[in-house]
């Protein structure tokens, strides 16, 4: 495998404000570049106590100020709340800021729930219905060519790179229709649908211009400590934020130790069990070996790796751990 990246949410720690994690998202960024990632991508979320990362192109402007070598991108912009003049408009602009550094995921998502994807665009179920043309549209103007008289800036010798995220067929099969890179949420569904959406992509790819070949990835949930013992407990937290979120019940990410105590209820264990049997976590040698076979598996020369924990310190850990582990530059 060629290279590992990273996805951060700016996810909310229970006893501690949400704007903290914004500020964590931005310290994180220039310890992964110094680790040897090769790109530190942003989600885009809205109305959510957990995951408080709602404007991937704010951070990525901050975070390329912060750093020199590390493509930043986002993953990604949810397409369909936005004008996609607007949207290649600000990417062309960071572009400028940050040039050959920029990458353009997006997704037809909502990210957040429908009254609020209604709050950020009324017509949010007819757009998603055109998201095809929208990322039509949006490939023309991200390129830097005239589309109906209208021409997106600034302009200059470096362009966004697009990618089209996904966690189903459909994602796959418009990627390999436009002829972009794909990136497959791997941490959404624990893996499924995975080697079937990739093999579609693959399949039906058309070549363009710029990416003569298919260029796929997957981003997985992982987590590395100097034990297994260590990993499983800090991963806890993220055990118990996948059950309530079961529920209905959405929060900050709780401490690990506070979850030990509580405990889980005896209903709820079958679905710790099926989370721990796909999980990525251990060690790093332990942790490593599973997403070498994974992309041995999926044919990948790269994978995007996202952490949540509790402590800021544990995650930055994982990540310098793993980054030691496949000898990244």
């Amino acid at each position: 495998m060629a290279a590992l990246s990273v996805l951060d949410q700016s996810v909310a720690l229970d006893g501690r404000s949400e704007d903290e994690a914004i500020r964590d998202t931005l310290a994180l960024a220039p310890h992964c570049e110094s680790l040897g990632y090769h790109r530190f991508w942003l989600s885009e979320h809205h109305g959510l106590p957990t995951i408080v990362g709602t404007a991937p192109e704010v951070l990525m402007a901050a975070i390329a100020a912060r750093t020199d070598r590390i493509r930043i991108g986002s993953a990604g912009v949810m397409l369909p709340h936005y004008s996609p003049l607007k949207v290649a408009e600000q990417f062309r602009l960071l572009e400028a800021l940050a040039p050959g550094r920029i990458d353009l995921g997006v997704g037809r998502a909502p990210g957040a729930d429908m009254r609020t994807a209604r709050a950020l665009n009324p017509d949010a179920h007819h757009a998603a219905e055109q998201f095809p043309t929208l990322v039509r549209e949006l490939q023309a103007w991200v390129a830097g060519e005239p589309l109906n008289g209208i021409t997106a800036h600034p302009r200059g010798p470096h362009v966004p790179q697009l990618w089209i995220l996904g966690s189903s067929d459909y994602g796959a099969q418009l990627a390999a229709h436009f002829g972009l890179p794909y990136a497959f949420a791997y941490f959404f569904t624990d893996g499924q649908g995975a080697p079937e959406a990739l093999a579609l992509y693959r399949n039906l790819y058309k070549p363009s211009d710029r990416h003569p070949h298919p260029q796929a990835t997957v981003c997985v949930w992982a987590l590395a400590a100097d034990t297994e013992k260590d990993a499983k407990h800090h991963a806890l937290s993220r055990e118990r934020w996948r059950v309530d979120r079961q529920r209905g019940v959405l929060g900050p990410l709780l401490a690990p130790d506070a979850v030990a105590k509580a405990g889980f209820a005896a209903a709820d264990m079958p679905i710790v069990e099926s989370m721990r049997r796909k999980a990525f976590v251990g060690d790093a040698a332990q942790v490593g070996t599973l997403l070498r076979q994974l992309a041995s598996e999926l044919r990948l020369d790269e994978i995007v790796i996202n952490t949540w924990a509790h402590d800021p310190a544990v995650r930055r850990h994982s990540y310098a751990l793993l980054a030691r582990e496949f000898a990244l530059p």
